[in-house]
C-alpha cells in the first residue's frame, strides 16, 4: 500500500503571510534591546526603570488581544490584517519625537495596540492556508518567521545602533514595514461563510478552557522576555566582544528546531515536544547565568532558541485545537496573549531584578521559572488537553 501524498504547504498567499510576519516582527524587534541601550545611554533613565518603557505595550496588549481575535473571527482577516498593518507602521514615526520617557511610553502603548491586532490576524490568516493535514508543520514554519525576526532583528539592530544612532533604526524599521504592507496586499485571501455575530460573552474574547496552558505559558514567556531585552546588556557587562552574535546563534537553534519539532507535533508528540523545550530553556539559562565566555555565550544561545523554537508552535497549537474552527482568532489571541503578557513582565520584572542583584541573578529566576512550567505542564496542562482537545 503506497503512502497517501501529503497535500501542498506552500502557496502564494502562504509565502506572503510568511514574508510579511517576518517583516512586521523584525521591525518591532530592531527596538527591543535598542530602547533599553537609548534610554540609559542617552536619556539617562536608570536601570530599575528600563522595564517600564519596555513592558508599557502590556497593558495596550491586555486590552487589544481578546477583542483582536473576536474582530478577526468575524471580519475578512485580510482586511483587518492590511489596516492594522498600514496603521502599525505610521506609528513608528512617533519615535522621532519621543525624547522623553513619557512620550516612549505613550508611542509603544499605541504599538502594542496595533501589533495585537496585526499579529492575530497574521497568525491566524496562516492557519487558513495551511492543510489541516499539515498544521502544525505549518504554524512551525510560520512561527518560525516571527521568532527568527525576534532574534536577527536585534542582532542587526545593536549593530546599527552603534554604526548609525537609534533615529536611524527607527527608519530601518519604517522601511522594513512598508514591505510587509506591499507582501500582505499580495496575498489572496480563502473565501469564509458568513460568520452570524453571536452573543456577547467572556468567551468569545479569551479561550476560557485553556486558561490553565495560559497561565503556564507565562513561565517561559517571562524568560523570553529577559533574554530577548538584557541579553545585550548582560553581553557588556560579561565585557562580550561581539553582544550582536548571541542574536546570530539564537536564530540558528530556532531554525534548527523546525526541522523537526513541526513533524514531531503533527505525529501526535505535542507533549513530548513541549516538555523538553521547557526543559532545554530551562537548563540553558542556568547554565547562561553562571558561565561568563563568548563560547558559553555562543552555543547557550542556540540551545535557548532551540528550546524556544520546539516550545512556541508546539503551544500555539494546544489552543487551536481545543478551539473550534470558527474560533480560531479567539485560540490564536489567547496564545498571543499569553506571549506578550509572560515576556512584558519579564522586560519589566528582568529590569528591575537586573538592577537590584545583577544580570545573573535575573536568569537564574528565569530558569527556575522554565523549571516549573514543567512541572505544570505534567501535572495540569497536559491531562487539560487531554481532555479538551478536538482535534
Amino acid at each position: 500500500m503506497t503512502e497517501r501524498r501529503k497535500p501542498k504547504l506552500w502557496n502564494v498567499g502562504y509565502i506572503n503571510v510568511c514574508v510579511a510576519n517576518f517583516l512586521m516582527a523584525c521591525s518591532f524587534n530592531l527596538l527591543m534591546p535598542s530602547i533599553p541601550l537609548y534610554i540609559t545611554e542617552q536619556l539617562g533613565v536608570v536601570q530599575t526603570r528600563t522595564g517600564i518603557v519596555l513592558a508599557s505595550y502590556t497593558i495596550a496588549l491586555l486590552v487589544v488581544r481578546p477583542f483582536s481575535g473576536y474582530i478577526v473571527d468575524l471580519y475578512s482577516r485580510k482586511r483587518v490584517l492590511l489596516v492594522s498593518f498600514i496603521c502599525y507602521v505610521s506609528i513608528f514615526f512617533g519615535y522621532f519625537w519621543a525624547t522623553t520617557v513619557l512620550i516612549l511610553v505613550l508611542v509603544r502603548f499605541l504599538h502594542g495596540i496595533m501589533w495585537g491586532m496585526a499579529s492575530v490576524s497574521n497568525s491566524t490568516l496562516a492557519i487558513d492556508l495551511v492543510p489541516a493535514e499539515r498544521r502544525a508543520e505549518g504554524v512551525g514554519i510560520a512561527g518560525t518567521f516571527m521568532n527568527v525576526a525576534m532574534a536577527v532583528g536585534p542582532f542587526i539592530a545593536i549593530h546599527i545602533y552603534q554604526e548609525q544612532g537609534f533615529h536611524t533604526l527607527v527608519g530601518y524599521a519604517i522601511g522594513m514595514g512598508v514591505l510587509g504592507i506591499i507582501a500582505v496586499s499580495c496575498i489572496k485571501a480563502p473565501a469564509r461563510p458568513k460568520v452570524e455575530r453571536q452573543k456577547i460573552s467572556l468567551d468569545r474574547f479569551f479561550l476560557l478552557k485553556a486558561f490553565p496552558i495560559f497561565i503556564n505559558q507565562l513561565f517561559p514567556c517571562f524568560a523570553w522576555g529577559t533574554v530577548v531585552a538584557y541579553v545585550a546588556q548582560y553581553g557588556k557587562r560579561i565585557d562580550i566582544p561581539n553582544i550582536g552574535v548571541f542574536f546570530l546563534f539564537f536564530a540558528a537553534g530556532i531554525i534548527i528546531s523546525r526541522i523537526f519539532a513541526g513533524r514531531l507535533v503533527d505525529k501526535g508528540h505535542v507533549h513530548k515536544v513541549t516538555l523538553s523545550a521547557l526543559m532545554v530553556v530551562g537548563l540553558s539559562l542556568l547554565a547562561f547565568s553562571q558561565i561568563h565566555s563568548i563560547y558559553a555565550y555562543c552555543s547557550l544561545g542556540g540551545c535557548i532558541g532551540l528550546g524556544f523554537g520546539m516550545m512556541l508552535p508546539a503551544l500555539q497549537i494546544l489552543y487551536v485545537n481545543m478551539a473550534d474552527n470558527h474560533r480560531r482568532g479567539t485560540a490564536n489571541s489567547t496564545y498571543l496573549l499569553g506571549f506578550d503578557v509572560g515576556a512584558s513582565l519579564g522586560m519589566l520584572g528582568g529590569g528591575f531584578i537586573s538592577g537590584m542583584w545583577g544580570f545573573e541573578v535575573m536568569y537564574i529566576i528565569s530558569s527556575l521559572l522554565c523549571l516549573c512550567g514543567v512541572v505544570m505542564y505534567a501535572l495540569v496542562s497536559r491531562p487539560l488537553f487531554n481532555r479538551e482537545r478536538l482535534r
